[in-house]
């Protein structure tokens, strides 16, 4: 499944790596918007194959943050 911004924003806190078993619901990165920490969250459980964004970068509505299987 591909995890994609829903917003403008900046990545604040990447907390997974490429490799790494998520579970549904948990937190993949944290985003900043106008001073809001926005989670994102994984939407089923699987491995984390691409992950597409780093600390610091800006991110555009649509944008694809993560890839998991």
């Amino acid at each position: 499944m591909e995890i994609r911004a829903e917003m403008v924003a900046n990545v604040w806190k990447v907390l997974v790596s490429e490799g790494q078993q998520v579970q549904d619901g948990d937190t993949l990165v944290i985003l900043e918007s106008m001073k809001m920490e926005i989670p994102v969250v994984a939407e089923g459980s699987g491995v984390v194959r691409e992950l597409k964004v780093a600390e610091g970068d800006v991110v555009q509505d649509g944008d694809l943050i993560a890839v998991i299987e």
